[in-house]
């Protein structure tokens, strides 16, 4: 009991350390580059090909998806942003958001320990405030992955527990269990990029053969479906209390990631066969961080591709959705 205990403060104690290194990052990069970032968002959005592209860029520099969201809602209540220009940002943010995944794939973690040293010592010998932001978001790019390692460590006696085999064993049986799952580990930490790290960590533990993944593809896809699912509930939070188009916003970015989610659970096998193509042939085990992440880029890909063209169609469906307000001279 005492050493299940021990294993869960483990857990939490690397989550803690993955939010707080993201936060870090993010909150140091808007210091040193916020206005930058803001011009960049407010003038490369002309058309939705440049506000995906803007979107996904900005993204994977803050590494946060819900940071950028925040961001466009703010704007559309300034009057910096329109609707139309505001949708494709979103659907940018959400590939920009799966370059954590690739990048836990590609096991860059081991270089965090000169990440971490690399931005102490720029805080130390920079007494600018702009190379102490550089070295602020170094560092904090090193505690995330920190937190990753603390995670997976944590995780391996956790898996052997009876209880969450059964509970892998129902999500590998029921797709909607599977998604369900997701959706509330993202509202839990609120943190898609943290949900993810800990799927592809539970996913990389091996099976009873010790060749087989522990949870296997197939099953670790509806968990991902969830999670971006999940993720979208940071956007109806910051609409709330905001005008209209920030409201019609979050119901854009609901939208974009149901529907994929949707279309992704009812084509599960064929979409598990795309991702298994698209990435390096091996023992399950060893490659399913990497099956994982490309899974969650070729979704966000994918639905980017079929939304954008359709940014006319959504826009109208958002504000058929959230109609204007009449005013009472207009209701007599």
């Amino acid at each position: 009991m005492e050493q299940g205990f021990q294993v869960l403060l483990q857990v939490f104690g690397g989550l803690a350390l993955f939010l707080y290194g993201t936060d870090s990052l993010c909150r140091a990069v808007q210091q040193g580059a916020g206005r930058r970032l803001r011009s960049l968002l407010a003038r490369c959005t002309a058309n939705p090909a440049a506000g995906l592209l803007t979107g996904a860029a900005v993204t994977a520099v803050l590494q946060s998806s819900s940071a950028v969201t925040v961001m466009v809602i703010a704007f559309l209540a300034a009057g910096l942003l329109q609707l139309r220009q505001a949708v494709p940002v979103v659907f940018g943010a959400n590939i920009g958001t799966t370059v954590t995944a690739q990048l836990l794939a590609f096991r860059v973690e081991s270089w965090r320990y000169l990440l971490l040293f690399g931005g102490v010592l720029l805080c130390l010998a920079c007494k600018g405030w702009r190379g102490r932001c550089v070295g602020e978001a170094v560092f904090g790019f090193g505690l995330l992955f920190e937190g990753v390692t603390v995670m997976r460590s944590a995780m391996e006696p956790l898996l052997q527990s009876h209880l969450l085999r059964l509970e892998l064993a129902r999500v590998q049986q029921s797709p909607l269990h599977g998604l369900l799952a997701g959706v509330c580990m993202t509202l839990t930490v609120q943190s898609s990029s943290a949900t993810v790290a800990l799927l592809q960590s539970m996913a990389a533990q091996p099976g009873a053969d010790g060749v087989h993944s522990l949870l296997g593809l197939t099953a670790a896809i509806p968990i991902l479906l969830g999670d971006n699912i999940g993720t979208t509930i940071t956007a109806v939070l910051a609409a709330i209390g905001q005008g209209r188009d920030a409201k019609r916003v979050a119901a854009a970015h609901a939208i974009f990631n149901l529907s994929g989610a949707a279309v992704c659970c009812a084509l599960l096998q064929s979409f598990a066969a795309l991702v298994r193509l698209c990435s390096p042939a091996g023992v399950e085990c060893a490659v399913i961080a990497r099956q994982i992440a490309n899974a969650h880029t070729l979704f966000n890909v994918l639905c980017a591709l079929v939304w954008l063209p359709l940014t006319g169609q959504m826009v109208r469906l958002v504000c058929a959705l959230l109609p204007d307000k009449k005013r009472p001279q207009e209701r007599l």
